[in-house]
């Protein structure tokens, strides 16, 4: 049997290859921004106070301190022997990333929120989950969800987005419009790459999560889902994606789906492909079933692959006509005169 080879992201997880481009650019910006800044105070151009931007690394460094801080005192460390099956998804998630080192994870308390992060400080990387995302990994849910959402965060680490110059980078980038927003979403598409690699069947429970809670995640339909990334267009719709840190919904259900390519970043996919797993899929028509005559789909909507046309049905024969005999009149064909 021969196998065919997986689509490109549907493999080892892969970076966007947008990632690094806007990488660059923020750097260049926010860089030069900075020297502006010094320069117009030392020539007096800005008030005094614009020299605070001068500290602005040591701020990052101590914000990126107190996060560390808040879980290690406030959440409950997984273990062992404390929220075992989370703990057992980060060892098994840092491994198949290649880490050195399995990074620490907390559980806090959600009060209803549904999110989950990774961060870092110094040396030390860890990932934090709010505890209303174990709910779905109960028996009646998802624990697929859970699997994905974990090796979700774990990417953020394995790819380096949780180190102290690219915090740097992303937090001056989310001051700078469309830039910043434009990294942030690549480097989620990166570790959505993560979680699908670590856990596939995941994604369409992870979809359903973040679009309707953790109690009526199994109510969304994966591809009706993904299929508007496609119907729903317009300005404001390309505006809400364009300013947004994360890909819209829509569109990040729709990358998931399609492991042919990488998710899109500023417009919305043309065509419905389906298909979760290789990668091997079709592309197919963006309405309903196709239409159908005596049984068979009209030209232009062929039948899936490994998908008998459906058999046209045979009415049972009838009682034998004497051709000698002359025809009577039909009832209900014809007017009485």
């Amino acid at each position: 049997m021969n196998w065919l080879a997986p689509a490109p992201y549907a493999g080892q997880p892969r970076r966007h290859p947008w990632e690094i481009p806007m990488l660059v650019l923020v750097i260049l910006v926010g860089v030069g921004g900075y020297l502006l800044g010094v320069v117009m105070v030392s020539l007096g151009y800005l008030d005094t106070w614009f020299i605070l931007i001068l500290i602005a690394p040591l701020l990052i460094y101590l914000i990126r301190g107190l996060t560390y801080a808040m879980p290690r005192v406030n959440g409950v460390k997984m273990s062992p022997t404390q929220f075992p099956e989370g703990h057992q998804m980060v060892v098994e998630a840092a491994r198949r990333f290649g880490l050195e080192h399995v990074p620490d994870a907390y559980v806090v308390l959600g009060n209803g929120t549904i999110n989950a992060y990774a961060a870092g400080h110094g040396f030390r990387r860890f990932v934090v989950v709010y505890s209303d995302l174990f709910e779905i990994g109960g028996q009646a849910r998802s624990p697929e969800a859970l699997r994905f959402i974990i090796g979700h965060e774990v990417g953020h680490i394995a790819a380096g987005h949780v180190s102290y110059w690219r915090q740097l980078g992303s937090i001056v980038g989310m001051n700078i419009p469309v830039l910043g927003q434009a990294l942030s979403r690549s480097m989620e598409y990166t570790a959505d790459n993560h979680g699908y690699y670590h856990q596939p069947s995941g994604s369409p429970g992870a979809i359903g999560v973040l679009a309707a809670g953790k109690y009526m995640l199994t109510s969304v339909s994966f591809d009706e889902f993904a299929d508007r990334a496609t119907h729903e267009r317009g300005f404001f719709t390309w505006v809400t994606n364009l300013q947004a840190s994360h890909p819209v919904l829509t569109w990040r259900a729709a990358a998931l789906r399609d492991r042919t390519g990488a998710g899109r970043m500023f417009f919305r996919p043309k065509h419905i492909v389906r298909g979760i797993g290789s990668g091997h899929v079709q592309k197919l028509a963006p309405t309903g079933p196709p239409p159908q005559f005596g049984g068979q789909p009209i030209t232009g909507y062929p039948p899936p692959p490994n998908h008998p046309p459906p058999a046209v049905p045979q009415s049972p024969p009838g009682p034998p006509v004497d051709l000698h005999k002359p025809e009577t009149d039909r009832s209900g064909d014809e007017e009485s005169e």
